[in-house]
């Protein structure tokens, strides 16, 4: 492996040819990123991928440096993270204020929230990323792969075969993970199944259920999420399915409800829904609520523990300005985007803010509050943004760009945004109104568009000082890359509206099309809802928030007994109540199947190979998988057949065990060949 700081490399960074790359690449897998999440509530880092791509392309030209593989990487990889705003976008959706995705609009709110996240980010990196003690698992990867792949002087064939094997096993996996789906598609294979019963009497009688899916997408992320967050996850799992669905759902718990005068789900479930409907109304009505409540104390703990590093760097970020200001020279990894330039751009971004929310307003009931709304929501797009800038950040050094649960946080900006305007109605006089919940959408939209691009601007920045590049040419791609990625969701998010549609939205053109859950984007519409009518169960939320002290509380006791080794992240707990039980059940398996995996290369030769290589292999069965997704949209859009890819009639073979034993197998035999590949290089 070469030292990049002494490699005699001439100093190609931002260019032209890295930047078209890297929008290309940002398209991609933005369109992937977008159609995992919806189906599944989940996004992934295409950092490394994009990094190993371009390693391979650029090479065919001359004068190609680490550096310019790091602003390919950048620019792809913040334009990935934007797809994550599907989050809360959809939610205009649900709540009927849209019924598509208007271009223009949904490209200002995700480029202006972008980039907002890149300039409150921007003086968090000498804190965060060059003084802190944060791991960031992806950033360093990336950095590590850029090291091995990237040209330079005493780069050994080895590195190159290395940056080879790796392209073929990123495609290898996509082209696998592609032909399962199509086969799941042509319902040769069973995608997912669920079962679903009631427990004994003596155990109270409620239902519960188990769900499990055959997708390599989920496969893959459990992969990059890790065993702690896996396990962590399935806790959170069984506190949904083990405990709160059973005692919800029990006929002691209703009968007692009901005496009470409490209101309970299950009591207004109809007999002849079943055993499913009983649990999945009080799961998805209630035990979510409880999910979310943990999520919220999570968030506010890590807000809380960030106090100090926040007011760090913002001195330090003045303190390199007046060095400018005085004529000091600065290292070049030292020099960010100047802060006045910083200013200006987010100034920018702020008018553009407060003239989208203007418009908004016009036509509506809130037309005559229309600056006390914008002056209102210019206010806490900045103090919440920064604050979630903040905490994303933080969470991303902390477990990676993959696992930082910006969903959360969400969660926790429609609560507060949803309350400040149920505020702005008392001062007002105005009456609560679907405008309102919309109004409430768009501004959280924004915020969380700041967080889903800090959450990766500064697991870049990480991977940007480990190969010594340039912090204002990385910022400069990353503004880039924010561009790149908002152009493309509207597109993306219309299609899969239209073919699939949403949850409480407007109906699929094709009719019995499998509705899309978008689980993050369904909870905080309901959120927003619930608060502003008035109706929000805080009773649930708070419970949910006490159980998030008691798991903090468990995490800082485990953490202290095992010096670090045993971990139960809050956040990821949270994230298990309330996402679908057939998506957490796969994201444990991946996170066992990847323990394994990289137990199994340990005491090899080839183990720090064969670990980047397993990384690889998990992006690859990601993007392969919802590729396929977003090409599917496009045929049911274009052809209205809600099965375009059907060889088989429904329920024609014993499509489950077929697809069971078929997943298994390529599972292993996938995991087996990237060894070889890796052991070979």
């Amino acid at each position: 492996m070469s030292d990049v700081s002494a490699a005699p490399v001439r100093r190609i960074e931002l260019t032209v040819r890295a930047l078209i790359l890297g929008c290309v690449l940002a398209a991609v897998f933005t369109a992937a990123n977008t159609y995992l999440g919806l189906k599944v509530g989940l996004t992934f880092a295409s950092a490394i991928p994009a990094a190993v791509i371009s390693m391979a392309l650029l090479r065919a030209f001359k004068g190609s440096t680490i550096w310019e593989n790091m602003t390919v990487q950048t620019v792809a990889s913040v334009g990935g993270a934007m797809s994550a705003i599907i989050f809360v976008l959809p939610g205009l959706v649900m709540i009927g204020w849209w019924m598509n995705f208007p271009f223009w609009e949904s490209v200002a709110i995700c480029a202006l929230g972008g980039i907002l996240g890149v300039t409150f980010s921007i003086p968090l990196r000498r804190t965060l990323v060059t003084k802190g003690d944060l791991p960031y698992p992806e950033g360093v990867a990336a950095a590590e792969v850029l090291k091995v792949g990237s040209p330079g002087e005493g780069q050994s064939t080895e590195a190159v075969r290395e940056n080879r094997s790796g392209l073929w096993v990123v495609i290898g996996a996509a082209v696998a993970s592609a032909i399962f789906g199509f086969l799941a598609a042509a319902r040769v294979f069973a995608e997912q199944t669920a079962a679903f019963f009631r427990l004994p009497a003596a155990l109270g009688g409620g239902a519960t259920g188990i769900g499990f899916s055959m997708q390599f997408a989920l496969l893959g992320a459990g992969h990059l999420i890790g065993l702690a967050v896996g396990l962590t996850q399935l806790f959170g799992l069984a506190l949904a399915w083990l405990i709160f669905v059973p005692v919800l759902t029990s006929s002691g718990y209703i009968d007692w409800a009901t005496a009470l005068g409490l209101t309970t789900v299950a009591a207004g479930v109809p007999a002849d829904a079943g055993t499913e409907g009983l649990a999945m109304a009080v799961w998805s009505q209630e035990v979510r609520f409880i999910g979310a409540g943990v999520i919220g104390v999570a968030a506010l703990w890590t807000l809380a523990r960030l106090a100090g590093p926040l007011a760090s760097g913002l001195a330090s970020a003045f303190a390199a300005q007046d060095k400018r200001a005085h004529g000091e020279a600065l290292d070049l990894t030292e020099q960010d985007i100047p802060i006045k330039t910083v200013g200006l751009l987010s100034l920018a971004a702020l008018v553009g803010i407060a003239v989208l929310l203007g418009l908004f307003a016009q036509g509506t009931a809130l037309a005559d509050h229309t600056i006390l709304l914008v002056v209102g929501g210019l206010a806490y797009v900045i103090v919440i943004g920064f604050a979630v800038a903040a905490i994303c950040g933080y969470m991303a050094g902390l477990i990676g760009s993959s696992n930082s649960p910006v969903s959360g946080v969400g969660i926790l900006a429609i609560v507060i945004a949803s309350l400040l305007m149920v505020g702005v109605l008392a001062i007002a006089g105005v009456p609560a109104d679907p405008s309102v919940i919309a109004f409430a959408l768009v501004v959280t939209a924004v915020v969380f568009a700041v967080a889903v691009i800090a959450n990766d601007n500064l697991q870049d920045l990480k991977t940007g000082q480990l190969v010594q590049a340039t912090p204002w040419r990385q910022q400069t791609a990353l503004l880039v890359g924010v561009g790149a990625g908002a152009l493309v969701i509207p597109f993306v998010l219309d299609m899969m509206n239209q073919a699939f549609g949403f949850e409480g939205g407007p109906p699929a053109i094709v009719e019995g099309a499998q509705t899309l859950a978008a689980p993050q984007a369904t909870l905080i519409s309901a959120l927003a809802r619930g608060v502003i009518s008035g109706d929000l169960r805080w009773d649930l939320i708070g419970v949910g928030g006490a159980i998030g002290v008691g798991i903090i509380v468990l995490d800082a006791l485990l953490r202290r007994a095992t010096q670090g080794r045993i971990k139960l992240p809050p956040l990821a707990a949270g994230i298990g109540v309330y996402l679908p039980a057939y998506v957490t059940t796969m994201l444990v398996i991946g996170a066992v199947c990847g323990w394994i995996y990289d137990r199994v290369i340990a005491s090899t030769r080839f183990a720090d190979v064969g670990r980047r290589m397993g990384v690889l292999l998990a992006s690859g069965l990601i993007v392969g998988e919802s590729l396929f997704g977003v090409f599917t949209a496009a045929i049911i859009v274009s052809t209205r057949n809600e099965a375009p890819f059907a060889l088989l009639e429904e329920g024609a073979w014993p499509a489950m065990w077929v697809g069971l034993i078929a997943f298994i197998a390529l599972t292993f035999i996938l995991y087996r060949w990237t060894m070889k590949r890796a052991a070979r290089v």
